[in-house]
């Protein structure tokens, strides 16, 4: 059996700087009241999910194995992607859109894309490198990037849709940051 990092030391404290830092934010503007609060709540518990779920496992004394530089990193779009890969990564990303949409003060079809697309980037580079620097144990995977990005979108329109509603747009508005 092989040491690990420990998850749970590592996500929580990421998760609490996020709601933290963003809780502050608040303040600063102005804008604090419970339903923003529960959107800066929100984002630190999903980042610190997605952490522990795309990074974890990541080994401390997993045997050397000499691969090649590309073994840890799938750049073919498509080719061999399974669609319940494709599916969930839709879905895993598509809250992203939400939240980011509901923090951003003018949120924009190209910021929630944008902001999703940093956030998978990080994430495929952090598994890429931990896979060949730290014994991690996943791959780098040009599709992940592609359908986080599209479940990021998704998100950001299903809340534009969500807001048409007029109910639910005034609902939804306590929760916005603007």
């Amino acid at each position: 059996m092989f040491r690990e990092v420990p998850v749970l030391p590592v996500v929580v404290p990421l998760g609490a700087v996020i709601v933290l830092v963003l809780g502050w934010r608040l303040r600063r503007r102005g804008l604090f009241s419970l339903p923003r609060a529960s959107v800066a709540l929100a984002l630190g518990v999903y980042a610190a999910g997605i952490v522990a779920n795309t990074v974890f496992p990541i080994f401390l004394d997993k045997p050397e194995r000499t691969m090649e530089w590309d073994s840890a990193l799938s750049l073919t779009p498509i080719a061999g992607y399974e669609v319940a890969d494709a599916i969930m990564n839709v879905a895993v990303f598509t809250p992203l859109g939400v939240l980011v949409a509901l923090l951003l003060a003018r949120p924009t079809w190209w910021r929630v894309v944008g902001v999703s697309a940093a956030a998978s980037l990080a994430i495929e580079v952090t598994q890429y490198v931990t896979a060949r620097l730290l014994g991690g144990g996943h791959v780098a995977d040009v599709d992940d990037l592609l359908f986080n990005v599209l479940g990021g979108a998704l998100g950001f329109g299903i809340l534009g849709l969500v807001m048409r509603v007029p109910v639910l747009a005034g609902l939804l508005d306590r929760f916005r940051w603007r």
